[in-house]
């Protein structure tokens, strides 16, 4: 398998569509996001600011307390968002064999983060970009809140491994890297020789996948000072056509 070492190979905002549809896969620059999503960068920041309230994951099955998150689900239907009651996240075992066939009840995303303006453009425009690569149809979202730490020595953004998510379009945000080295993201081709490998490090960085194409992981974190805790902020959203995923 071949794969290719480069810095994050973003495109510029009016070529995302194109590339995602050609690649399954592209990058936007923060400045490009927050053109996308007409935001200033003190709303992302406010948006950002409750990662530091997340509560642990109680589900690691590899005992680790590095991942802290919140879970929260929604139908997006063009510029239409309704939150749906309260929910399991659920995976098959098929696309996640460390996790999957377990019905996992995280804390839902806080009530002031969802009442954003911002928080629902964010949602509605990844939606747009799904419409534009799937055709338009309602959207079954998952919003995830993810904040890995190096509490262990060691902190593994996706333990399942390289993997799929079972939905049609994964957007992962990164909002911000603190006292970290380590955290690459690596992309392969589902049916394919190819991949690329990069590092997502500035705030409001965006990486989408066409996850029937390709598969993803991002390498553990570790402290860049052996005595100082470390961390590494994302938001993933899943868009999925037909319904959430369910046992």
């Amino acid at each position: 398998m071949s794969l290719n070492v480069c810095p994050p190979p973003c495109v510029p905002l009016s070529g995302l569509d194109d590339a995602l549809a050609r690649s399954g896969f592209a990058l936007l620059g923060a400045a490009d996001v927050r053109r996308w999503l007409h935001a200033e960068p003190a709303a992302l920041a406010a948006l950002h600011a409750s990662w530091s309230g997340l509560p642990p994951d109680g589900f690691l099955k590899d005992g680790g307390r590095y991942r802290r998150r919140r879970h929260s689900c929604f139908v997006v239907d063009g510029a239409g968002v309704e939150q749906v009651p309260h929910r399991a996240h659920w995976q098959p075992l098929e696309y996640n064999a460390l996790h999957g066939g377990m019905q996992r009840w995280f804390e839902p995303m806080e009530a002031a983060v969802l009442a954003s303006p911002l928080w629902r453009t964010l949602l509605c425009t990844v939606g747009q970009t799904a419409s534009v690569l799937h055709g338009a149809r309602p959207w079954y979202v998952e919003a995830h809140p993810f904040r890995i730490d190096t509490t262990d020595g060691i902190g593994r953004p996706t333990p399942e491994g390289a993997h799929r998510d079972g939905v049609d379009l994964v957007a992962v945000f990164m909002l911000g890297r603190h006292g970290i080295k380590g955290g690459e993201s690596r992309v392969f081709e589902a049916n394919g020789p190819s991949g690329q490998r990069f590092t997502l490090s500035e705030p409001w960085s965006l990486l989408l996948l066409d996850d029937a194409r390709v598969i993803h992981e991002t390498t553990p974190i570790q402290p860049v000072e052996a005595d100082q805790l470390g961390w590494r902020d994302t938001l993933v959203l899943t868009y999925r056509r037909d319904g959430f995923q369910g046992a």
